[in-house]
């Protein structure tokens, strides 16, 4: 007999050799699918949203910070991808904490996973407005929200195809960029070599911002459920996706960087966009908006996407309202988790700062891969696939880079992740009188 691990409604095989546990959504996804799916995530919001606020914490020191990042992201990837083969369910580092670290853990991870991607929505869907129409830009950003939701709700291989779609715009926008910094008349080498003038707070602070952009690989371990062959899959999807980010970031930034230099990098809402301007390419500008806008709304795609299989997790479990764990009976999609993160979304664009949206993101996506690294760094070693100090690493970046980042996005953060504490306290409150009433 085959050693399973109970969980809420089905059981899932603990063992890799084990036959893949039945499904609640329909696993459609295949590699390519989920690394365009990861792509799709992380593209475009480090370049266009994260690189100027990292440029204003560290200048040209943002190279270290981008390396920081990314081996963290490495660290959490491969974490997020044993724990995502073991656990192949949708809900990510919430069903990984409450499987090995406890159901509070569990909630935890969730609540941050929520917070900081809700607040991601909201700073994708204002940086797609600001490029496409700056005078009409909540407005905008609130129509972009709907057209996510929309295209989320009817059906996740859609999600894939238009994800798929965007990807290729945005790569050839980014091929742009880099040809016309390089070869625009102004690029000097000298210009990118990364400096310590700010001081190890301000690399750590603009690491922080970067990592915004690499968070999106969770999304791929978010689909658990939905890909084909999730062992196989998800371990492969995740550092394909996070190694292709990772160059394409370096190469961009270095480009930039070499054209204009840090400064004007950081005092300018478009870098990609003034880098261009500032050579004999500068024609080709409305590329780069254009390049920008569709990033931004391809990243807001995947993040409601990933948001709502969350909030789905949850609602199953009982964290959140059983409502929300409504699967449509036609697409297979949990629709009233996509309705509900869409609604929020708009909410938080009328009357949010970009800014503070990405501070807050990161602050609160760092505590959720420090969860998941906690949890891996209790796996077999068979398990992990990897030295236990990986993890550890991942631990230890993450709690230290969510420190750096400036006070108020930490301190926001904070009273989130608070009150989502309390409410959580306040559930098992109320249940306990039940339980002990029912013995």
């Amino acid at each position: 007999m085959r050693n399973y691990e109970p969980r809420t409604r089905l059981a899932v095989p603990i063992s890799r050799n084990d036959p893949v546990a039945p499904s609640r959504l329909a696993r459609k996804l295949g590699s390519s699918d989920a690394v365009i799916i990861g792509l799709g995530a992380m593209l475009g919001a480090g370049i266009f949203a994260a690189l100027a606020p990292a440029a204003r914490a560290a200048g040209t020191g943002l190279i270290v910070g981008l390396v920081i990042a990314g081996f963290v992201a490495y660290c959490n990837a491969t974490s997020s991808a044993a724990l995502a083969a073991l656990y192949p369910e949708s809900g990510g580092t919430y069903v990984y904490g409450r499987k090995r670290l406890g159901p509070a853990w569990g909630f935890l991870a969730g609540w941050c996973f929520i917070v900081g991607k809700l607040a991601s929505c909201a700073a994708m869907a204002m940086t797609f407005a600001s490029y496409a129409a700056p005078a009409f830009e909540r407005p905008l950003a609130v129509v972009a929200v709907a057209l996510a939701t929309a295209v989320n709700f009817f059906g996740i291989t859609k999600t894939a195809l238009v994800t798929r779609v965007i990807v290729a715009l945005v790569l050839a926008c980014l091929a742009f960029v880099v040809f016309a910094c390089v070869f625009g008349g102004s690029a000097d080498a000298a210009r990118a070599i990364p400096t310590l003038q700010s001081g190890w707070s301000g690399i750590l602070q603009s690491a922080g911002f970067l990592f915004f952009a690499f968070a999106g690989y969770a999304r791929i371990a978010t689909l658990g459920e939905e890909v084909i062959a999730p062992d196989r899959t998800i371990r492969r999807a995740i550092p394909i996706a996070l190694g292709i980010v990772l160059v394409v970031y370096a190469i961009v930034a270095i480009s930039t960087l070499s054209a204009v230099g840090a400064e004007a990098i950081a005092t300018t809402a478009t870098p990609l966009a003034a880098a261009v301007a500032g050579g004999r390419y500068a024609a080709g500008v409305p590329i780069v908006r254009i390049g920008a806008a569709i990033a931004s709304l391809g990243v807001l795609l995947s993040l409601l996407a990933g948001v709502s299989r969350t909030t789905f997790a949850m609602a199953g479990n009982g964290d959140l309202p059983r409502s929300l764990g409504h699967v449509h009976s036609r697409y297979r999609v949990p629709d009233h988790a996509e309705v509900a993160a869409g609604v929020i979304v708009s909410i938080i664009v009328v009357g949010a700062d970009v800014a503070d949206a990405i501070g807050v993101s990161s602050f609160a996506v760092l505590l959720y891969y420090a969860i998941a690294n906690a949890a891996a760094m209790t796996l077999g070693a068979d398990q992990r696939r990897a030295t236990i100090l990986l993890p550890l690493a991942g631990l230890f970046g993450c709690v230290l880079i969510a420190s750096s980042l400036p006070l108020v996005a930490v301190v926001s953060g904070a009273i989130m992740l608070g009150f989502g504490a309390a409410a959580y306290r306040m559930r098992l409150r109320r249940a306990r009188p039940r339980s002990t009433k029912s013995r």
